[in-house]
């Protein structure tokens, strides 16, 4: 016979089942979108009557709309409720969906996909992490977390895939159908989570916000566009400003407008007025340590994340089908990790669990950099890629417990727009400075190959320093010898620039992810910030960056 506490027991665990099921399946919708169409870029341009530039454009858009409005999205649901926030971000993100699926045009696809599904997520994501707090013990969200995490990462991993397949067979509009009716399915399990009550007396700060939209805004801008317009020294017909790119312009800006935000904030929190983020936050060791490793992990993520899928669809020109499942690996070790570590080592110190990743990703990084070479095959990167699934998921298991338990649950919300921000920032800069490094890096090796190469032509090598200065392509075997071809080259010489470029592609890989491992290494030395107790650990509920104990504090 089952006692009365049993049913009680069975019940709690299958109510957080769900809301870990619910919040696991926003987290992996919201970064669906980030990955899922780059494979489909140019076939939605040609739906749309526009270019792929207008479909890039709308991709950077709802990145900067969501990066932007996170600290807001944040404070909106310590002022309505976390719960109410995010059901009210799961209905725009669905009327975005929806508006993307019937889009006829570019203007309509910005409206749907750029505007309102980066609202949506700005409001969905935060809440996301005030949930997680709200709805599990101390002791368990590590796991939840962890999970909720994994589900993200594992979106990244698969979107190239479920793109390609949706796309190849049935038409791209079909993935944002699908996103409506997950989205609305999310709105309708959400009921069952237990909401985290607003905060008495919590107001907008209007000025804040706005400086922290305009200031994220100008920044994010300028990085995502530094691989078209340089970051100093501006390309070819691109902005500038005294010879300097409106890259760094940008970004110059953007970082005054956020000191003017710090500014603002201290003198409204000295005044006893409601702040969109209280500056004294950042005197908590254990919450700037958490952020501080959410920036490196995404910054790692993010730069793996752009080299890998390129090395599997350019240099060996597997298709997006193809590409998507030699990331499998790579997502069950996620997953996997994600799981074991909070379920196996309950008691283990995060500190020494985060370095545990951060050198998983260490060692991934150096052994794709061996790995990357001319006789390389699909399955040189399988293990490598493990390692990084493995990596993520002991981090993911981690990080968001350590924040959200470095403050009371009441501003749960508020850490997780700061969270979300660390992490968007941490992404966009790794994209773009490995890109950046990988376009450099392959330009000069390449240049300076075809300029020594004695079978290539003179008029050849004049021409590509003229052409070839502002970059060059990173293009597949195929691509670059139709291009050749319609220039005129004799078959031979095509020959010869063919061995050159794959030579350079791959050096310059290997230089892109040399920089991930760096960042990786850099990131091991901030790692003693992160406690050495876990969350849940008697005398470790709160930390305001003094009260900690000695064993939990940062070394």
């Amino acid at each position: 016979m089952v006692t009365q506490p049993q049913t009680a027991d069975m019940a709690t665990t299958q109510r957080e089942r769900g809301v870990l099921l619910t919040l696991a399946a926003a987290q992996f919708l919201m970064t669906l979108d980030s990955s899922v169409m780059n494979v489909s870029i140019a076939t939605v341009a040609t739906d749309l009557g526009t270019t792929v530039t207008g479909i890039q454009t709308a991709i950077t858009l709802y990145t900067l709309v969501m990066a932007t409005l996170m600290l807001t999205g944040g404070k909106v649901g310590a002022i309505i409720g976390r719960r109410r926030a995010f059901m009210l971000g799961c209905v725009i993100y669905a009327a975005g969906s929806f508006t993307t699926a019937v889009a006829p045009n570019l203007a309509v696809l910005l409206i749907g996909w750029s505007l309102l599904e980066g609202v949506g997520a700005a409001l969905i994501m935060p809440g996301v992490v005030a949930l997680v707090a709200g709805n599990f013990g101390p002791q368990a969200r590590p796991r939840a977390y962890g999970l909720v995490a994994a589900a993200g990462a594992i979106a990244v991993a698969v979107g190239p895939l479920i793109g390609g397949a949706v796309t190849t067979f049935v038409s791209w509009r079909l993935i944002f159908v699908a996103e409506v009716i997950i989205a609305l399915t999310i709105l309708l399990l959400a009921s069952r989570i237990r909401d985290v009550p607003p905060r008495s007396g919590a107001r907008l700060d209007g000025v804040g916000s706005c400086l922290s939209v305009v200031g994220l805004g100008l920044a994010v801008f300028g990085v995502l566009r530094s691989s078209v317009w340089g970051w100093i020294l501006p390309k070819p017909d691109a902005p500038q400003v005294f010879g300097i790119s409106a890259v760094a312009w940008l970004i110059l800006t953007g970082l005054v407008v956020l000191w003017g935000l710090v500014a603002w904030e201290t003198r409204q929190e000295q005044q006893g007025k409601d702040a969109l983020v209280r500056p004294s936050m950042f005197k908590n060791r254990q919450l700037v340590g958490g952020l501080t490793m959410f920036f490196f992990q995404y910054f790692v993520q993010a730069g793996i994340f752009f080299t890998i899928p390129l090395f599997l669809s350019v240099v060996l020109q597997l298709s997006a089908l193809e590409t998507g499942a030699r990331l499998v690996p790579l997502s069950l070790a996620l997953l996997l990790s994600a799981l074991a570590v909070p379920r196996l080592w309950p008691t283990a110190s995060p500190r020494r669990m985060v370095r545990v990743g951060l050198v998983l990703l260490l060692a991934a990084s150096i052994l794709l950099i061996g790995a990357l070479n001319a006789d390389a095959t699909p399955s040189a990167v399988t293990v490598p890629l493990i390692f990084v699934g493995l990596g993520i998921g002991t981090l993911a298991s981690q990080l968001a417990a350590v924040t959200v338990s470095s403050v009371p649950d009441e501003e749960s919300s508020e850490v997780g727009g700061l969270q979300n921000t660390a992490l968007n920032l941490g992404a966009s800069l790794g994209t773009a400075l490995v890109g950046s490094v990988l376009i450099a890096a392959l330009g000069t090796l390449f240049l300076q190959c075809v300029l020594l190469h004695p079978n290539i032509p003179d008029t050849l090598k004049s021409d590509a320093e003229i052409t070839l200065g502002a970059g060059v392509p990173f293009v597949s075997d195929t691509q670059l010898s139709a291009d050749l071809a319609a220039y005129g080259v004799p078959d031979q010489t095509i020959q010869d620039v063919l061995i050159v470029n794959s030579s350079a592609r791959l050096s310059a890989l290997r230089a892109a992810i040399f920089v991930v491992a760096v960042v990786a290494a850099i990131a091991l030395l901030f790692a003693g910030s992160i406690p050495t107790l876990p969350p849940g650990t008697p005398g470790t509920a709160v930390d305001d960056g003094e009260h900690l104990p000695e064993a939990a504090r940062a070394e």
